[in-house]
């Protein structure tokens, strides 16, 4: 029989050994998986955040730019990557509340099953643009008339069928009965091209792709496409306010794959959050046109969730099909 003050050694040794787990985390370089190419948005915030935690945690936190397939290629290396820790990444709004219900079973990666939320870091604003010489609107209202009187001789564009950008323009048609030309592009920086020079009517993209077209007059903004009025022009509307529930954001959050011990994941998810609410944090996502958000696993969890469910209504509503 083995000597009491052996098993209760055995006992407090199985207890602390998760935090002692965490505290030593992490042991070695960590891969920060970023599913775009370098100088995006998602690059930038992802290397702000990896900054922040290689000098928290003092080993080396490097980016990798995993490109292509509108970021499926990305997170399904993510996804498959070993659960020890040592890869994390970014994933946003497409990757797991829109690509699971228009791929379905073929999809690479299941989020709910391979990934694990360690904690959301922004919301980016999307707001409705129009050519100023082609759309004469300047409210929402306007537009909604000028729609129902015109129906299928506006265009709008996109960055591809599928992506946040067409569903959100889908989701507009939806709730005002309106109809409209969808022109999808490899990109929004070619669907930019076609806006500026007015071979398209208006589109849905966030704030800082759009934004310095509107300051030079070349673009007319209506609205934006958040709950409620957006930090970074209080005076301009949210389409919210004439169609009540509208709301088409891009987000993006940090992942690991599932089977991550939950004492990295809980470390993590406090030094990310910690970092996002500093207000210096908060004054640079500003500046990129983005909102800084803490939020921790579980209610981020929640979240992806319930906007996967309203992104499936919409694309089923639409008949959205990819070839």
């Amino acid at each position: 029989m083995r000597p009491m003050w052996l098993v209760l050694a055995s006992l407090m040794l199985l207890a602390v050994s998760p935090a002692k787990a965490q505290d030593a985390y992490p042991s070695k370089q960590v891969t920060v998986i970023v599913p775009f190419a370098a100088g995006g948005t998602a690059d930038i915030f992802a290397r702000m955040v990896s900054n922040h935690l290689q000098a928290k945690l003092g080993k080396p936190f490097v980016v990798e730019n995993v490109g292509g397939a509108g970021s499926i290629l990305g997170v399904t290396r993510l996804a498959k990557s070993a659960p020890d820790g040592l890869t994390l990444g970014v994933a946003s709004t497409s990757a797991l509340a829109i690509n699971p219900s228009l791929y379905g079973p073929k999809l690479s990666y299941q989020p709910d099953k391979d990934l694990v939320p360690v904690a959301q870091i922004s919301v980016v604003p999307n707001v409705l643009v129009v050519h100023p010489n082609k759309i004469k609107a300047r409210t929402v209202p306007e537009l909604i008339a000028y729609l129902k009187a015109n129906p299928d001789k506006v265009s709008f564009g996109s960055a591809g069928v599928g992506t946040s950008q067409h569903l959100a323009a889908e989701l507009f048609q939806q709730m005002t009965g309106t109809k409209m030309v969808h022109v999808p592009y490899k990109g929004s920086s070619q669907m930019l091209t076609d806006l500026l020079s007015g071979q398209i009517d208006l589109a849905f993209d966030n704030v800082p792709l759009l934004l310095p077209q509107v300051k030079t007059g070349a673009l007319a903004l209506l609205a934006t496409a958040t709950p409620k009025r957006a930090a970074f022009d209080p005076e301009v509307p949210a389409v919210a306010e004439f169609l009540p529930g509208f709301e088409a954001v891009a987000w993006h959050g940090f992942f690991v794959p599932s089977g991550t011990p939950k004492p990295i994941v809980e470390k993590l998810s406090a030094e990310i959050r910690a970092f996002m609410q500093q207000p210096e944090t908060v004054q640079k996502m500003a500046e990129l046109g983005a909102t800084a958000v803490a939020l921790d696993s579980e209610p981020f969890a929640a979240y992806i969730t319930a906007e996967t469910a309203r992104w499936k209504k919409v694309i089923e509503a639409a008949n959205i099909k990819l070839d």
